[in-house]
């Protein structure tokens, strides 16, 4: 990982980027404290509340998402890469983090089975394991070149995590709590 900015020097609209159960959702909660920040959770804004993830519609989703965007601060936490443009133009820094394949479907297995409340949780804690998510961690475990490509190329600071070890260095830095 190269240095570490000052969290100041990531403003106050935060992309957050990686794979899925990379810890997202816990980071953005973490900066979010720290900044009194409300966090934005991609996921909630594209499934339906009280569902085993039910997707809106893509209109919907939109709608909510260039939405959210708009506000004057943000931490926002999810891919998405269709929306990923409009998203970068309001941006103002943005944080990649990744890690093995292995320990993210562990991570997935326990959320899933285990911790029904979680920062980026679905409302009403409906949740059960999926053969498409199981499928998609592995399909997506070299997925952050792309993002950190279009990271450099938006110009904006930015932190790339590739290991757990390299987080817990950006929540020493940032003096973040979990």
């Amino acid at each position: 990982m190269d240095g570490i900015p000052d969290l100041e020097a990531m403003g106050r609209r935060i992309m957050i980027m990686g794979p899925s159960n990379s810890g997202k959702s816990t980071l953005t909660e973490a900066i979010g404290r720290k900044l009194e920040i409300e966090p934005v959770y991609l996921d909630l804004l594209r499934h339906l509340p009280n569902t085993d993830w039910v997707q809106r519609t893509d209109a919907d989703f939109q709608r909510l998402h260039d939405g959210a965007i708009q506000a004057h601060s943000w931490i926002m936490e999810g891919n998405y890469s269709v929306l990923l443009p409009q998203r970068l133009a309001r941006a103002t820094g943005i944080i990649i983090i990744g890690d093995h394949h292995l320990r993210r479907y562990w991570r997935y297995f326990r959320r899933t089975l285990f911790s029904k409340k979680r920062p980026g949780g679905m409302e009403g804690n409906i949740d059960s394991v999926k053969w498409e998510m199981v499928r998609w961690i592995w399909v997506s475990r070299n997925s952050n070149a792309k993002y950190e490509a279009a990271a450099r190329a938006a110009g904006l600071p930015h932190v790339f995590c590739r290991s757990l070890q390299e987080v817990k260095a950006v929540y020493a830095a940032w003096g973040l709590m979990p």
